[in-house]
């Protein structure tokens, strides 16, 4: 794993001294020399080398890595630009942006854009085998992230959470801040896009809230490659 040694190693160091994630890491060892395991090692933390925690300004909160070649690299619902195929989840994503705020929908599911504006593309279990859904689930690694969220939520300043699907949304009462906004949708799966996804306007409501507290808002739009 390429470890974390910018501002977030204050806020989470002592999670990697506790027995959980010490268990946890031989587990994920022992699995990446054994089998297939998605994202590549040295893109498990990503989504802390490239938005600071100091910088965060959405926390948009993933389940499981994709579990495809060529798709995971560590940034929730994001795939590599090599990646032509992009995932139903986040075309529907593209689709609501499209609606909400006029963004052309890209020919990549490239997210790191994002992410280097402030927007935490968190998932809450980081790695997974290779074509075996929730295959690392139960392992240590959603401990690890609620600790993230922990340390998101001490943040004394506006932060927005975009919290889609009842996974996401279990993780609520973590979220004690006032100065915050929680932004619920359901899951932009194909499963569910319908029920209240498409329309939810999130995108416009992150910026438009943002903006009130004299922060830069998010450019959402994903350029072609």
């Amino acid at each position: 794993m390429s470890m974390i040694d910018n501002d977030w190693l204050p806020a989470i160091q002592d999670e990697f001294k506790k027995d959980y994630y010490r268990d946890l890491y031989r587990f994920v060892k022992e699995e990446y020399s054994n089998t297939v395991i998605y994202p590549p090692a040295e893109d498990i933390f990503n989504a802390f080398h490239f938005t600071p925690l100091s910088k965060v300004k959405v926390l948009l909160l993933g389940q499981d890595p994709y579990h495809n070649e060529h798709q995971a690299h560590g940034l929730s619902f994001s795939v590599l630009p090599e990646q032509k195929d992009i995932p139903p989840s986040l075309q529907n994503i593209y689709k609501e942006l499209h609606d909400d705020c006029g963004c052309y929908i890209p020919n990549n599911g490239y997210l790191k854009k994002w992410a280097d504006q402030g927007v935490l593309l968190l998932n809450t279990v980081l790695t997974v085998r290779a074509h075996q859904a929730n295959s690392h689930q139960g392992h240590g690694w959603e401990q690890f992230t609620d600790a993230v969220i922990h340390a998101v939520n001490a943040q004394d300043r506006p932060v927005v959470y975009m919290l889609w699907g009842r996974p996401a949304q279990s993780k609520i009462p973590m979220l004690t801040n006032p100065k915050h906004l929680i932004l619920k949708a359901p899951h932009p799966s194909p499963l569910s896009a319908y029920r209240g996804f498409f329309g939810c306007k999130h995108f416009s409501q992150a910026n438009a809230f943002l903006e009130e507290h004299g922060i830069e808002p998010i450019d959402w739009q994903i350029e072609n490659i």
